[in-house]
């Protein structure tokens, strides 16, 4: 139960940049000590530090698992399953018994071999719509391109399981996958089946089609196939304000993120120039996130560029990434009437192009805060910070407490 202090209530606008925690790699430095952030190191030098293990030590995040925890929600409790985030992101509807995944234009060629599995990260609405409302045995499927090469689909009708396998490769040069029942059961072996026949038909629909014949012309990677994976079924959680008391909102680009938000019962607020990439506007995200403030308790804002570029090998893409959120985003908040932290969801260093166990760097500032020697925002800086070393878990619980929010055991 959560139980209210006596002393006015105070707010929280929470950062977190995508895949932000890298390896040194570049003059043995990471993007983060090499990029230019005045502003993040100052709230470092105004703040408490620490590293962050988003789920625990070793274990590798997926970004959704890892939003869940960040957020105050324990991943192995609360994991619907990745497409259910999609779906929810994508402002698509799901009632109990649906089965969503997520799912991407890839390019295969005739021998189903995955060739890019993000077809040049450039998706399309169109193609999108000729394969949504698909129906297979009975079951309707519904597809909706996100952003770049993102998907989410929506598979609605009776006796579906979100138990099924993979058909993404999950790297490029291997055959496209079979999906298969991961439980042995009758509707375990029907979601597989429909699952199969909705990607052959999609290769058969697709690569033909006008949008991709275009695509070769200008030399471009066709987005001929949709490859789904993380499947998942719809269930109802506590929302913030019923599991912490406060309300909350979030700004973010990419629909994984809003789906997030909106399963745990945040406030989602649409922002104009926000893509969830390179080129997304961080100074309409600032101004969102102030404004925010004034009808919710927390603010949480995604910056989903730094992943990319990590996923991508590229040093000095991301270390300018890094350095255009703290001038565009990081300087117009930093002042705001209410505790500021900044942190990520995992690590993408740019030598391995995917996501690590490395801890993340956290910082909060407010007041009251134990303010230690720390003064640059880093991957190695903040070791040695008062906050020491935190789960993803465990942040909201510590930003409640100096909100005015707090849940105390025992008496």
């Amino acid at each position: 139960m959560t139980t209210k202090s006596s002393y006015d209530k105070n707010k929280v606008i929470l950062l977190v940049y995508d895949g932000l925690g890298d390896r040194p790699s570049m003059n043995g430095k990471t993007p983060l000590q090499a990029a230019n952030t005045p502003y993040m190191d100052e709230i470092s030098e105004e703040g408490i530090n620490g590293l962050m293990d988003v789920i625990s030590p070793g274990i590798v995040p997926g970004s959704d698992t890892a939003h869940l925890s960040i957020l105050g929600y324990d991943p192995y409790k609360y994991y619907p399953g990745r497409g259910v985030f999609e779906a929810l992101g994508a402002d698509m509807e799901l009632d109990k018994g649906d089965v969503a995944f997520r799912a991407n234009f890839a390019t295969v060629d005739e021998k189903m071999k995955v060739i890019d599995r993000r077809a040049g990260r450039k998706g399309s609405k169109e193609l999108a719509e000729t394969l949504n409302g698909l129906e297979i045995e009975g079951i309707k499927i519904f597809l909706k391109n996100t952003t770049e090469h993102r998907c989410a689909v929506v598979m609605k009708g009776e006796n579906l399981s979100r138990y099924v396998s993979d058909v993404d490769t999950h790297e490029a040069g291997g055959i496209v996958k079979e999906c298969k029942p991961l439980k042995e059961g009758e509707d375990e072996k029907k979601t597989a089946t429909i699952t199969n026949e909705f990607v052959r038909m999609s290769y058969e629909i697709l690569n033909e089609h006008p949008v991709n014949e275009e695509r070769r012309r200008r030399g471009e990677p066709p987005a001929n196939i949709i490859l789904l994976r993380g499947a998942g079924s719809y269930e109802k959680v506590l929302s913030m304000k019923e599991k912490f008391g406060f309300s909350a909102a979030c700004i973010a680009g990419a629909s994984l993120y809003k789906g997030v938000a909106k399963y745990i019962g945040m406030d989602v607020i649409p922002v104009e120039g926000a893509t969830g990439k390179a080129d997304t506007n961080l100074n309409n995200k600032a101004e969102t996130a102030l404004h925010a403030l004034e009808k919710h308790d927390f603010v949480f804002v995604h910056v989903k560029g730094t992943d990319n570029n990590g996923h991508d090998g590229d040093f000095e893409g991301k270390k300018e990434m890094i350095s255009r959120i703290d001038k565009e985003l990081v300087a117009r908040i930093k002042d705001a009437d209410a505790y500021i932290a900044i942190t990520a969801d995992h690590s993408t260093p740019v030598s391995i192009k995917r996501h690590s166990s490395d801890p993340v760097p956290v910082v909060i500032k407010g007041e009251g805060v134990r303010k230690d020697e720390v003064n640059k925002f880093d991957e190695v800086s903040v070791a040695s910070g008062a906050l020491g070393r935190i789960r993803g878990i465990d942040l909201v619980p510590i930003l409640s407490d100096f909100m005015g929010y707090y849940t105390m055991y025992g008496t």
